[in-house]
């Protein structure tokens, strides 16, 4: 799968331009719910439009900026508008996207959200009303990176309640470190669902040291870090890195999403390193 975000704006011109690009090569595309709190167009409209332009998406949805009317309202549209997969996410803080004055609601937590979804697909509302025909969709969650065991534990601990709650995937942080995630894969296979690694394409090597000191989770090989830096063009360099990524991963779990952060024009060059 891939990443892509939704203008900020209305011109979808470079959003179907990449689409193109990528189309039958990709299973399907992850729509954002406003990544990072920038404000673009919502995620139902983004996945509504590539649905109709024939690619299967995967909606992102989360509680930051939606009450449970709103997300129930919108969940059924989803499905009206043949988008048949969602993916339950926290949501970035409010504090580091560019409305750092909105109101966040949360009035509901991904617990929640997913028991909610699997309401819907019941026949039911939030408040136990019927509804006229239910959707049926493939929901997903992810987890978030893991300073050490304990936290990993815990973790994996709520991945579990969310998995009885109805979660059928599960997506990764990024992955960086193959020895790290076969550890990881180990420990959650007990949950058994198809596990989706993040392959997040690193820009340059500012990027990368500031994921290694400000994200918890396993360090980027110090390996990658020197490729990066000792490269004579470091922009094929870290298209090379994500694909041979994205190899490694292959016998290790179910699937991965690429996240190119704006690059995703240089996806066509990444499925090729990966031969894909």
């Amino acid at each position: 799968m891939a990443e892509f975000d939704t203008p900020k704006g209305v011109d979808v011109s470079d959003l179907f331009s990449n689409i193109i690009k990528v189309k039958g090569r990709v299973d399907g595309v992850i729509v954002p719910e406003m990544g990072q709190a920038v404000m673009r167009m919502s995620a139902l409209g983004g996945a509504a439009l590539m649905q109709q332009h024939g690619m299967e998406t995967i909606m992102q949805i989360c509680t930051r900026d939606r009450n449970r009317l709103a997300l129930q309202g919108d969940i059924l549209s989803a499905y009206m508008l043949g988008i048949k997969n969602l993916l339950v996410i926290p949501g970035e803080e409010i504090k580091y996207g560019d409305h750092i004055d909105a109101n966040p609601i949360a009035d509901i937590d991904e617990l929640t959200l997913l028991r909610v979804i699997k309401g819907l697909q019941n026949g039911v509302d939030m408040a136990g009303m019927e509804l006229k025909g239910s959707p049926e969709f493939v929901t997903g969650c992810s987890i978030k990176p893991a300073k050490d065991d304990n936290d990993l534990n815990a973790e994996l601990e709520r991945a579990e309640k969310k998995v009885l709650e109805g979660a059928q995937f599960i997506i990764t942080p990024p992955v960086f470190n193959i020895p790290a995630f076969t550890y990881f894969m180990e420990k959650i296979q007990h949950l058994r669902v198809p596990v989706i690694a993040t392959v997040f394409v690193l820009k340059s090597v500012a990027v990368a040291r500031y994921i290694s000191t400000n994200i918890p989770g396993p360090p980027i090989p110090e390996e990658i870090i020197s490729r990066i830096r000792k490269a004579p063009d470091r922009l094929p360099e870290c298209i090379n890195i994500a694909g041979e990524l994205i190899v490694s991963l292959k016998d290790l779990c179910q699937g991965v999403q690429l996240v190119t952060m704006g690059w995703e024009n240089r996806l066509p060059a990444i499925l090729d390193v990966a031969k894909i």
